[in-house]
């Protein structure tokens, strides 16, 4: 005979910045919930990055006490439009190409790319030029569009 763990209840509770307000659909197959960011954001968050304390607000915060304006960096949806339109190059990347990697499990070159808080897969490919082109191309679809549609013209 089988028994079933008793659901958490997280509605009503704190996180950093973020207040549970309601269950929400699994996200890949964990528990998520419906949450308030200080700033009215409203997110979905796993239950297992709220515990951990992973996720503490919607994206808004630039660090501990940082505002949604801080250093003028401007977040929607919890993206920040600088830091796209910068195209800068985390120092721990390996390849020199931001969401290109090598895959040694399958000995492939692998492509993604992150936005608005989800990681895109794009595909594996056997050569380095390849991956790279398709990370370009979701670059444009994705990135650049988005920077140009909220990037304040003066």
């Amino acid at each position: 005979m089988g028994h079933s763990r008793k659901k958490l209840d997280l509605k009503g509770q704190k996180f950093g910045q973020l207040t549970v307000l309601d269950p929400a659909e699994n996200a890949d197959g964990r528990t998520a919930w419906l949450c308030q960011c200080d700033c009215g954001e409203k997110i979905v968050v796993k239950t297992c990055h709220l515990r951990d304390g992973h996720t503490k607000s919607c994206g808004c915060q630039n660090g501990p006490g940082g505002s949604r304006y801080a250093l003028g960096l401007t977040y929607i949806d919890g993206t920040c439009v600088e830091m796209l339109a910068s195209k800068t190059v985390r120092s721990n990347n390996t390849s020199g190409v931001p969401g290109v990697d090598w895959w040694s499990s399958k000995g492939r070159w692998r492509a993604t790319i992150c936005f608005k808080g989800r990681r895109h897969y794009l595909g594996s490919y056997s050569s380095f030029e390849d991956a790279v082109k398709a990370r370009k191309q979701a670059e444009i679809r994705l990135h650049d569009r988005f920077v140009s549609e909220n990037t304040v013209r003066i």
